[in-house]
């Protein structure tokens, strides 16, 4: 039924309907609830869900963006794929947060949260409810960001129905220069079953740095037996370098392991460009040693320089201190020549020269080659704006390309290929070092032999005399040497002395010296003569050396004629016999040596020592010394030298002692 026409009011001006329609859609604003970010639907999850990049944001700083029933619904979209500076141009806040909305299954339990790469400070709440923390905002203290944080969540908060997730962080410098960063990325929140996530974060972190952590292990074992090699052969200065080598990956390793299990503080970082310039340094020098040629003058200079240089600009881009994009080709283009151009060239002109290890070590040098000039070309590619593309998927397939599960790197490869042929190098050089040394301890063992046949074990019975002998060299071979020989009128002629040096060269000039000392004994028994002829046989074949002696006659009767030429003087019955000096041996051509004489009488002891008994040494340095040897100079032979060795034999030592029986027991 209709109203009565009367009732019908008159028709509304058409002018004010428009401000009609504008007041209902005002009131029905303000009676209607806020409207809210659309909430992203968990409750079928069946695997982890990516949702950093869903959600809306806002730049600033209120503890109330935290709580679940804040009215975000003026906040700007995270999915917004435009760079930052062109989202909020007109401010830089320090701190934004993000907030998203999940609607989860009320009796789901076991869910949890996984923050990866968030920025260097940040906190994360579920419900109001803070279960991630990484860094400090006031003061400030930075933290790396490539760990992945995995927290769970309170299965009280899941079984409202409905979770807010916020994320209060540092904004990044990088965002508000001419930059193409956006402000949220898919994976840098997750969400999914707690031990989903744990597994995922295990295979995050094994999976892209296993090859590059087992490179490193490969670098430190062949720096641990480079020590070893170098502790043994301390003139081969290669191998200390590769042991530093070693030391610089043992700054970095244990780090890079922390760090991909949890955030710690950035300025940790600051060890990498320290540890990786130390690193090149020790390589150039490890190759210019292994080919036998020194880092000197203006090329160390530069090498130096060069690796200071590159630290120096990575700390600075650590500061987030943006250079201005030619300042890399300037400091980076100097560096990469040494191991692109230097070292080459250097292994180059050895391996003509018929080195083989020049030709191994070209080999890594080579594949280093290869991996500066990428790298050149991804710097070059990214100054140029029409080349920045390539160039960023250049660096990408560079740092990141996959080998069956594994994730390998070109670095990563340029040093397993260099480990592998320094270990190739050590391996060839140890079997040539050990077929020397076989060669060498033959020879050491012949000229043992040789002396055990030239210095008499016992010695011919002297009628009228008791002749007591000890010989006790430090290596194998000896640079000791003595001879006690009868005479024809029923006496003894004594030599002995001491080659300077040890070890093969010393032994032969023993044999020398004792074929001399029998020789020149046939024509004469004269002690001057004797040192005077022993002198000039030595003239011209010590090759800079000397050796000392010292010759004694002694006759039946007891009267004794020595000629000194640098050795210690003997003991008399306990006390030291001054003898004048002379020039050793080997020294000066048509040198003299003076006489002295004295009687030894019937029962008097005279014994001679080797320095090896004076120059004996303790653990602490103190030396066995001139008044030590003359109070034991009566003792047995034996005695003196056993004393000698347990005080710290460092030489040769060699004792003889002769006694003048009584005329009673010479005539029985």
């Amino acid at each position: 039924m209709n109203p009565p026409e009367s009732l019908i009011p008159n028709r509304i001006p058409e002018r004010w309907r428009w401000l009609f329609a504008i007041a209902g859609c005002l009131g029905l604003a303000i009676a209607s609830p806020p409207l809210r970010a659309q909430s992203f639907d968990a409750t079928n999850l069946r695997v982890p869900a990516e949702l950093g990049a869903t959600g809306v944001f806002i730049g600033g700083d209120d503890p109330a963006f935290a709580h679940p029933n804040y009215d975000d619904s003026k906040w700007l979209s995270a999915n917004d794929k435009r760079p930052v500076r062109m989202i909020i141009p007109s401010s830089q806040p320090e701190i934004v947060w993000q907030r998203i909305h999940v609607k989860v299954s009320p009796d789901e339990t076991g869910l949890a949260v996984k923050a990866f790469d968030v920025a260097d400070a940040f906190e994360l709440f579920v419900n109001g409810q803070k279960l991630l923390e990484s860094g400090r905002f006031a003061p400030l203290v930075r933290y790396t960001e490539g760990a992945r944080l995995v927290a769970r969540i309170p299965d009280a908060q899941i079984a409202t129905g409905n979770l807010v997730i916020a994320i209060r962080e540092r904004t990044r410098p990088t965002w508000w220069r001419q930059s193409s960063d956006v402000a949220f990325f898919a994976e840098m929140l997750s969400l999914g079953e707690e031990t989903a996530l744990t597994d995922h974060v295990r295979l995050g972190v094994i999976y892209p740095n296993a090859f590059g952590w087992l490179v490193q292990l490969m670098g430190i074992g062949v720096s641990v037996v480079a020590l070893a090699l170098f502790t043994a052969q301390r003139q081969q200065k290669e191998y200390l370098w590769l042991a530093l080598q070693g030391g610089s990956i043992c700054l970095d390793l244990p780090i890079e392991i922390i760090q991909s299990l949890r955030n710690i503080p950035a300025w940790v970082q600051y060890l990498y460009p320290l540890s990786d310039g130390l690193l090149n340094f020790f390589t150039a020098l490890m190759v210019f040693a292994f080919v036998h040629r020194k880092l000197r003058g203006w090329l160390r200079i530069y090498i130096v320089l060069s690796c200071i240089s590159i630290v120096l600009v990575n700390w600075v881009e650590l500061s987030d201190i943006i250079l201005p994009a030619y300042y890399r080709p300037i400091i980076d283009v100097p560096f990469f020549a040494i191991f692109a151009i230097v070292i080459p060239a250097v292994l180059i002109s050895d391996l003509r020269c018929g080195n083989r290890g020049a030709r191994i070590l070209l080999i890594p040098v080579v594949s280093w080659c290869v991996s500066n000039v990428l790298w050149g070309a991804e710097i070059v590619m990214g100054i140029v704006p029409r080349w920045h593309a390539a160039g960023t998927h250049l660096a990408q397939t560079m740092n990141s390309f996959a080998v069956g599960p594994f994730i390998v790197n070109t670095g990563s490869v340029t040093a397993a290929i260099g480990y592998v042929s320094l270990t190739v190098i050590m391996v060839l050089r140890s079997t040539q070092t050990s077929r020397q040394q076989a060669v060498f301890e033959g020879e050491l063992e012949a000229a043992r032999q040789v002396q055990q046949v030239i210095l008499p074990e016992q010695i011919e019975a002297i009628p009228g005399f008791i002749v007591e002998s000890v010989y006790q060299p430090a290596q194998q071979v000896g640079g000791d040497f003595f001879q006690v020989l009868p005479t024809d009128d029923l006496g003894l002629l004594l030599v002995i002395g001491d080659v300077a040096g040890k070890g093969l060269p010393a032994a032969m000039l023993v044999s020398v010296l004792v074929g001399s000392i029998r020789t020149v004994a046939e024509d004469t028994h004269d002690p001057q003569i004797i040192l005077r002829r022993l002198n000039e046989r030595l003239i011209g074949r010590t090759r800079g050396g000397f050796s000392t002696a010292l010759a004694a006659q002694i006759t039946a009767d007891g009267a004794v004629t020595i000629a000194n030429a640098g050795h210690l003087s003997p003991y008399l019955d306990g006390q030291e016999i001054e003898l004048p000096g002379a020039l050793p041996l080997g020294v000066v051509s048509g040198a003299s040596y003076e006489t002295f004489q004295f009687q030894l009488s019937p029962g008097s002891r005279l014994t001679f020592y080797s320095d090896g008994v004076i120059e004996a040494q303790s653990e602490k340095g103190e030396l066995f010394g001139f008044e030590r040897g003359r109070e034991i100079s009566t003792k047995p032979a034996a005695a003196i030298v056993e004393a000698a060795k347990q005080f710290g034999q460092s030489d040769d030592i060699t004792v003889v002692a002769i006694t003048r029986v009584a005329a009673i027991a010479t005539a029985a």
